[in-house]
């Protein structure tokens, strides 16, 4: 979230789109409530089902599920076209007057310039801003978008992980045109990418009638109307948008919009990520993914010969035009990246040893969630541990999971109840004669349950809350993070004992826990707060941190190895005033639920993201009603009800960007190089198993850069064969993920599984209410009862009509089985393809085609 669930309270409009809350995330819903209770703020949802967020709901939309680009970029063409934007906003705080370099071409047939079809990559080359000190030295006034530079073979390894050799440089100095009339610079390309998405087309493409698109359109931006800059809208969504194969342009079409209405840095406004579990965010923050390291560093790859070159890759450099000014805070990548050494190796990682850089593993390829099972599947990975995580329920693909643990050589799951993963060997359909031809060694560790330990959870909103042990484990079950700890101890003796081909890493990583054997996850904690290393003293206070003493905060941090930080964005929890996690204070004198003292909100207790946006250029708040922070010019510095996302003593004067995260201080309607794989600008691509051909480009219709795996496992359907109906996946209030049916209480309110089913497709089908149904897709079937209702309808694609039905993820073939003899235990995800999103490598769980039947 850029800001926060109480913060939604503070909206004049919502639009809620890929996501459920008032089912999902119940208690957080009750802040939009409160928005449209207190502020009168007005809802709209836009989602495949009436759900309950709906039922609320001041104008709800169905739309074909995997269209929301459509819809979006339809809304961006209505707020370009009637003047609904945030002009000085816009002007000022993106790079709407950035002008793009010469070459640059936009996807009108489906492909941006520099793609290669033989590899199914972008040169990005061409993504780029033309260098200049204003817009008569990029270009002349009647440039216009030429064609596509010559094609490179690219890399495998995705957007964020391409080597920087491929890319150029972002220019120091970039061209730019305020008026936002010169023809390359953003704001134009933008319409003219957008100027194809007519609200004629987008009820083609979405299924959604052309007036009640317009009605959302003409609601949404009306907080922009007649040039009001006091209203704000937030926009509100989950993984209905991140889980398909175009899933992060959806999120960047969203951020486009509400750059462009000047929504974003604001108390009400922002794009906000409604997290599935409680500590999603957290996972994230700490690296669980395979091209992130702790805090979003980047991780080393091959090209990457000492710290030196990795550094210079992963740290930008500021990109702006002459007169503005850029914090560029991610130039302070050295000092973040020098202190995670430290935290890890301690010690050992020295200046003159590159600060154990050559310990670090280098990433020459993709190793996301679906490819891990893909490489197991072909048999180049032997083995797993499973932790707190059903791989096999979870999917993609179900079917091809279990069989790649038929051939791993062990599985090691650690849980507190037995789940698919664990008995995968016994799976419905597997016969007693081929469980003995299976020869994968199954350990199933008994875990803790989330109420039996203590540390923190990082919710939606970044706050850091700590949480004590409610009861202790029961019987032979250990803390996870005693189990790991012991594992890695066992195996740390044995390359002491016997050596190993590079034991360096394994002996040298740093284990200074109070316990080795059990490490408490306080002093976890404070490891990743950080601490110092030798005695420091700020120049400018002359404040001392003797050495040992936790840090205060990233600022702190030095690329000298005197900082020792685990994870720099968390720096400032654990001080040495104690642990900021669990700090309970509910004063809230701003009364926009700020709670400075509730918890911590990283980074830096900040509770609304680029809040300097806030404000105008000059300083002063465009609603003075909901103060952020504001400019204090008799003291020159930044203040406020939050902690300022700026530098503190940038005068407005200076025209220093509010989004310091970003090379250019701005925000990015266009998304330079090698930010994304697919595309600069978001465009509608169908997902990989659609109904129809995209109408934008009938011959491109998928995304151009998401590959398909190729084992006999990976089947995919085709328009025009017997997979016509649209299916969806999502989660119900009653159960959480797969793990609840294991607890009477929950099953007891869901027995068992369903599929809903449109009335107008059960008459086609003879089908009833309770009939058992059969959904079969290209990979395999699932039988579950039948739910008729009128939540899902049938839909207008470009004059077809097209039918989309719904099911629960929860059930499985474990759990409590009070349907024992009724229930086929089959799963889900059996059915959904394996595929992914480019950038973020999330699996296509949210819009396949599957055909209906009787069982």
């Amino acid at each position: 979230m850029t800001n926060g669930w109480i913060d939604i309270k503070n909206t004049d409009m919502m639009l809620i789109m890929g996501g459920n809350p008032a089912e999902n995330h119940p208690c957080g819903f009750k802040w939009a409530i409160e928005a449209k209770r207190t502020r009168n703020a007005k809802m709209i949802v836009v989602d495949p089902r009436f759900t309950r967020t709906a039922s609320t709901s001041d104008l709800f939309l169905q739309i074909r599920a995997g269209a929301d680009i459509a819809f979006l970029g339809g809304v961006l063409r209505y707020a370009i076209e009637n003047n609904r934007i945030a002009k000085e906003y816009l002007a000022n705080f993106t790079n709407a007057a950035f002008i793009v370099k010469d070459g640059f071409k936009l996807p009108e047939d489906g492909l941006y310039s520099g793609f290669d079809a033989a590899s199914q990559t972008y040169d990005r080359s061409s993504w780029n801003y033309a260098e200049g000190n204003d817009a008569g030295g990029a270009a002349p006034a009647h440039a216009a978008p030429a064609a596509a530079p010559a094609k490179s073979a690219g890399t495998a390894l995705g957007a964020a992980a391409i080597p920087a050799t491929q890319l150029p440089a972002l220019p120091a100095k970039v061209a730019y045109d305020l008026s936002l009339q010169h023809p390359r610079c953003v704001f134009q390309l933008l319409r003219q990418q957008y100027s194809r998405y007519t609200p004629e087309m987008v009820e083609r493409i979405t299924g959604i009638p052309k007036d009640q698109f317009l009605k959302a359109a003409d609601l949404f931006t009306s907080v922009r109307k007649d040039g009001d800059m006091k209203r704000v809208a937030t926009i509100m969504y989950a993984v209905g948008w991140t889980q398909h194969t175009f899933g992060t342009q959806i999120i960047r079409t969203a951020a486009i919009l509400q750059l462009l209405l000047g929504n974003v840095g604001r108390a009400g406004g922002g794009v906000n990520a409604l997290r599935g579990h409680s500590n999603i965010q957290g996972a994230t923050d700490m690296g669980g993914v395979f091209d992130s390291l702790p805090g979003y560093l980047k991780v080393p790859n091959p090209t990457d010969v000492d710290l030196a070159a990795w550094l210079k890759r992963i740290t930008p450099t500021a990109s702006k035009p002459v007169p503005w000014d850029s914090f560029n805070y991610w130039s302070n990548t050295p000092k973040f990246a020098v202190s995670y050494l430290k935290a890890l190796f301690g010690d050992a990682a020295t200046k003159e040893n590159d600060f154990a850089f050559q310990y670090m593993p280098k990433v020459d390829r993709n190793y996301s969630w679906t490819q891990i099972w893909d490489n197991m599947y072909r048999g180049a990975v032997k083995g797993m541990f499973a932790f707190g995580m059903n791989g096999v329920a979870i999917g993609p693909d179900s079917q091809k999971n279990i069989d790649a643990l038929k051939k791993a050589d062990f599985l090691v799951v650690g849980e507190i109840y037995p789940d698919e993963t664990s008995e995968f060997w016994k799976s419905p359909g597997i016969t007693p004669e081929e469980m003995k031809t299976i020869n994968t060694t199954v350990y199933r560790l008994p875990c803790a349950g989330f109420a039996e330990k203590d540390g923190s959870m990082t919710n939606s909103a970044r706050w850091l809350q700590w949480k004590n042990v409610a009861v202790p484990t029961p019987g032979e079950a250990r803390l996870d993070q005693d189990i790991v700890a012991q594992i890695f101890l066992r195996v740390r003796e044995l390359y002491q004992k016997e050596g190993g081909k590079f034991p360096d890493p394994i002996l040298n990583l740093t284990w200074p826990y109070t316990v080795a054997q059990h490490p408490a996850l306080g002093d976890l904690a404070k490891e990743m707060n950080g601490k110092a290393l030798a005695d420091l003293t700020d120049p400018k206070t002359q404040v001392t941190i003797k050495k040992g003493q936790q840090l205060p905060g990233f600022a702190w941090l030095k690329d000298d190895g005197t900082t020792s930080c685990g994870i720099w964005i968390y720096c400032g929890s654990w001080t040495e005033a104690g642990n900021q996690l669990a700090r309970r204070g509910t004063e809230d004198p701003s009364g926009q639920g700020i709670y400075q003292n509730w918890a911590w909100s990283w980074p830096a207790n900040r509770r609304v993201l680029y809040n300097r946006a806030s404000c105008d250029p000059s300083g002063k708040p465009w609603d003075g009603t909901r103060k952020q922070v504001w400019w204090n010019e008799s003291a020159q510095l930044w203040v406020g009800n939050d902690v300022p996302d700026f530098k503190p003593d940038s005068n407005p004067k200076d025209h220093m960007g509010p989004f310091i995260m970003t090379a250019e201080g701005v925000g990015r309607i266009f998304a330079p190089l090698g930010a994304f794989a697919d595309g600069p600008f978001p465009e509608h691509y169908e997902p990989i198993e659609s109904p129809v051909q995209n109408l934008l480009h009938p011959n491109q219709s998928n995304n151009p850069v998401v590959k398909r795996l190729k084992t006999a496992a990976d089947k995919y359907a085709t328009p025009g064969d017997e997979f016509k109906i649209i299916c969806t996946t999502y989660r119900l209030t009653e159960h959480y993920h797969y793990w609840t049916k294991n607890n009477p209480m929950n099953v007891q309110l869901i027995p068992e599984p369903f599929v809903e089913i449109p009335v107008e497709l059960a008459a086609e089908l003879g089908i009833k209410g309770n009939d058992k149904v059969k959904v079969t897709s290209a990979r395999s079937y699932y039988v579950a009862k039948a739910f008729v209702t009128k939540r899902i309808k049938p839909m207008m694609i470009d004059g077809k009509k097209i039918y989309q039905i719904g099911i629960p993820i929860h059930q499985g073939y474990r759990g409590i089985q009070e349907d024992e003899g009724k229930d086929a235990r089959t799963i889900l995800n059996r059915l959904t393809p394996t595929v992914v999103d480019p950038n973020a490598y999330t699996p296509e769980f949210k819009g396949f085609l599957v055909k209906l039947e009787k069982a």
